[in-house]
Formats: structure tokens, sequence, C-alpha cells
């Protein structure tokens, strides 16, 4: 039977998971809430039912061994800053972190959160009567893309900025589920779909995130916003080497996923940003034009190179 204004407490994941498939349909996992809430706020989450996540100790916590270091998806983003061993070995995280929202939001949003948080577009996040006065959007029902005029494809924009930090050090995550735990490379959670931005089912639960360790990674990052301690991302940029040459960019606010390019630092420079520039799909949705975030694209990524001294 599905709940009706309903909100539940679970004790553990695999509760959890039993919770949200006897209300399947009808329900919205919560956790530090700055992303849901706010959905619902505006009428784009109408979930009747709230399954309270936030107090699973299985999904807290930082520790390391051998090969990685498993982040808790609970863990509060104010508070990475002073985990010793992300400060030594993934500074970035921590910056990527510290960019995220206002100060009193990163004190309640969690990594998982922000990693999972929806994806926006300047005409879907307006209020209930906003979208009505002018004409639903694909992806809240209606048949056009208010910012294209298309009719196939959604390009709501993947605005987390410690995914493209993450993925640009070969992050991994755990995934419990109806079935069991799985472990997959961050990256590949992500559709492309504007719609259906993430290719989890609806009961699935992001438990940890595995950052490789003895990787030595250099790092830069930089974001672009209107207002520095407010905004959502226009775009955001990560760039990681390791100790072998590895080169990885990861790219967010440009497009419905990450945008993604591997390569080394060998690598010519300006085929690099070409490729990152091209994988961009950003459209006329966001505060900033679509031609002025592709242009910083490679004013971010020029400016990463020289940081990182290749």
């Amino acid at each position: 039977m599905i709940a009706e204004k309903t909100y539940l407490i679970p004790t553990s994941a695999s509760e959890a998971i039993e919770m949200a498939k006897a209300n399947l349909g009808a329900f919205k996992y919560l956790a530090g809430g700055t992303d849901v809430m706010v959905n619902r706020f505006q009428g784009n989450e109408e979930s009747p039912c709230l399954i309270d996540i936030s107090k699973l100790d299985e999904l807290k916590g930082i520790a390391k061994d051998e090969a990685f270091l498993k982040i808790g998806a609970l863990e509060i983003l104010e508070e990475l800053k002073f985990n010793e061993d992300l400060k030594a070995s993934f500074p970035m995280l921590i910056e990527a972190a510290l960019t995220v929202g206002a100060p009193l939001l990163r004190k309640t949003a969690t990594i998982g959160g922000n990693v999972l948080c929806e994806n926006r577009c300047l005409f879907y996040n307006q209020s209930e009567w906003w979208r009505e006065a002018v004409g639903y959007c694909l992806k809240c029902d209606g048949d056009i893309c208010i910012a294209t005029q298309g009719k196939n494809a959604c390009f709501s924009e993947l605005v987390s900025d410690t995914a493209p930090a993450l993925i640009a050090m070969d992050a991994e995550i755990e995934i419990v589920d109806v079935d069991g735990v799985q472990r997959v490379p961050l990256e590949s959670i992500y559709t492309g779909d504007g719609v259906a931005p993430r290719n989890l089912s609806a009961t699935a639960i992001l438990t940890a995130i595995y950052l490789p360790l003895n990787r030595e990674f250099k790092t830069a990052f930089y974001k672009l916003r209107e207002r520095e301690s407010l905004e959502f991302t226009s775009l955001t940029t990560a760039v990681a080497i390791d100790k072998n040459g590895k080169l990885k960019i990861a790219l967010s606010g440009v497009d419905p996923k990450p945008v993604v390019v591997e390569g080394s630092v060998s690598d010519d420079k300006a085929s690099l940003i070409k490729q990152a520039i091209k994988g961009s799909r950003a459209v006329d949705n966001d505060m900033y034009s679509r031609k002025y975030r592709r242009e910083m694209i490679g004013v971010y990524l020029n400016r990463s190179f020289d940081n990182l001294k290749i």
C-alpha cells in the first residue's frame, strides 16, 4: 500500500530499501535535505513519502585501507576540511566541497547528496505558477524544451561541484539495492538525459565513495558562478594528474552529465581543451550564456594547465 504524507526513519540501509519497495513510485530518500526540500518548496518534488536515511551510521565515516580512502555518503560537506587524510591526498575534494552553496547549507548538505543532486535549468527550477505560465517543459511532463524549443531532449545541467572533482581522481561509488552491493566508477551513473539524469533504480542508495590512494594527484579546480557564496555552478572544471602522468579532466554545469576527457601530460593541451568544449552540450538555460560558458572552459583549463606546470 502506498503511503500518504508519511515520514519514515529506517535503522539500516536494508530497512530503508524495504520501505522504498513498499512505497515505490511515491517516495524520496532524504539525507541533508538541501536539494530535496527546496525542490518540494518549488513544487518540483511531491512524493508523499519521505524516507529519512540521515541517521544511518553505516553511511558515515572516513576510513582507509592500502588502496582506497572510503568516504561515507552521509559525510557533511563542511566537515570534510577537518579530515587529515583528505587534506594530505585529496585537497581538491575539500576545495570543491567548500564551493557548494552557502556556508550554512554546507553544514547540512552531504557529499552523497551533492553527487546525486538533481539537474537544474533556468526554466525548470522556478515556482509552480511560473512554470504553468510559461508552459511545462520536458522535465515536468510537458512536450517541449523551453530553452531549445526542441521536443526530443532535455538539457538540464548537472550542477554538482564534488562530482567533477571526484571523477577527475577516478572515484568509485558503492551502491546498495535490492540485488545487493556493487561498486562502479562514479561517472558511469550519469546518463546524459536531463529528465532521467542517473541510471540508478529508485530504491538504490549510495553508501560510500572510494578514492584511490598512492596516486599522488596534482590537481586544479575552478568554478564559475554569479555570487561566490550562493549560486549553483555555471561551470565547474577539475583537472587531476597522477604520478604516472595520467591526466583527467571533468566538467559540470555545461551538460546533463559530466564532461570527461582523459589523456596524459604529453598530449597536446589545445586538443584536450577542444575535446572538452566539443563534449559540452550547454544551452541557454543558465544566467550566463552558452557562448560565454564554453569560452570559459578554455580559460579555466588553460589556467589549470599553467598551475600544474604542464
